[in-house]
């Protein structure tokens, strides 16, 4: 049974999120034409220059962040790839979780800062992402987990194709959180589950999933994932909740990715709202108790 956090938190998100989330196709687009005129901050919280080293760097036009312990060597080597339904910048709840891979794990985090859509489109940020993250884990000989939440969670697994097929060294693993791996929400399972979800709903994804595919098919792989090969990727870690639209294509992608071979740790919170891992509930900091347990286990068994 959910938490009595869990609850209080999704009936907060029940209110709030009919009004200012993903359900209403106007509401999504009134965001994306805000951002236009003012765009959010992207740095991080000033409390972290207490326990982190940050540095900026550009790669292909655009910023990264690169977050290390202040004293100290790295143990271990981490890609974020933040969520937003590829409308709306990196946020607290993304820079918490970063802050503890960097503090409890003495994790080395890079953290780009992608271009959003309408300007960023899946055909011209995928490659560039691939190509950072290739130097990246090349560096790190593959010693390099990739996490991504929401739209980042596709947008790791998009990466994660196009590295398997340019060669080289592949990430350790993949942590998708709540992962949004196709675009144009035409799952027929899909409509079971959105009446229990209180902040996204098909349309609304839609609208923002049509502006990430740009001139391609919204159903390309490069923009919806999930229609892409599965064999050779690296380990899996997902995280979905029951009451997350994007429940039914996890599943799927599950399916699809143990059929071509690929070991998925596979965890589902039941009455689970989207990326309820990154929330401060119960629910959520067991599931990043498990994120940093198993970044560990798998450091120490490449390191051995």
């Amino acid at each position: 049974m959910p938490s009595l956090s869990s609850r209080v938190w999704k009936s907060a998100a029940s209110v709030v999120g009919a009004r200012i989330e993903y359900r209403d196709p106007t509401i999504v687009r009134r965001k994306v034409e805000t951002r236009q005129i003012r765009p959010e901050p992207i740095g991080p919280p000033r409390r972290m220059d207490r326990y982190c080293a940050i540095t900026l760097h550009f790669r292909y036009g655009w910023p990264c962040y690169e977050v290390t312990p202040r004293t100290g060597p790295a143990q271990s080597n981490v890609m974020v790839l933040h969520g937003g339904a590829y409308v709306e910048q990196i946020s607290g709840m993304h820079w918490r979780l970063i802050h503890q891979l960097v503090a409890r794990l003495r994790a080395r985090v890079w953290a780009p800062i992608y271009p959003l859509a309408p300007q960023g489109t899946a055909d011209t940020v995928v490659p560039e992402i691939a190509r950072f993250t290739r130097e990246i884990v090349d560096r790190c000989s593959g010693d390099t987990v990739l996490i991504g939440d929401s739209a980042g969670g596709g947008l790791a697994l998009a990466a994660a194709q196009r590295l398997r097929d340019g060669g080289g060294h592949r990430p350790s693993r993949l942590i998708l959180i709540s992962p949004w791996l196709d675009v144009t929400m035409d799952n027929p399972d899909i409509p079971a589950v959105e009446h229990r979800d209180p902040e996204l709903s098909r349309a609304g994804l839609r609208f923002a999933g049509d502006l990430w595919a740009g001139d391609l098919d919204p159903a390309h792989p490069l923009a919806s994932p999930i229609n892409g090969r599965m064999d050779g990727l690296p380990p899996c870690t997902v995280f979905i909740g029951t009451h997350d639209v994007l429940n039914p294509d996890t599943h799927r992608f599950r399916a699809a990715a143990e059929r071509a071979g690929v070991d998925v740790d596979f965890h589902e919170g039941a009455g689970q709202i989207h990326v309820y891992p990154l929330y401060p509930i119960p629910e959520g900091r067991r599931a990043r108790d498990h994120i940093i347990s198993t970044i560990r286990d798998d450091t120490a068994r490449l390191r051995t």
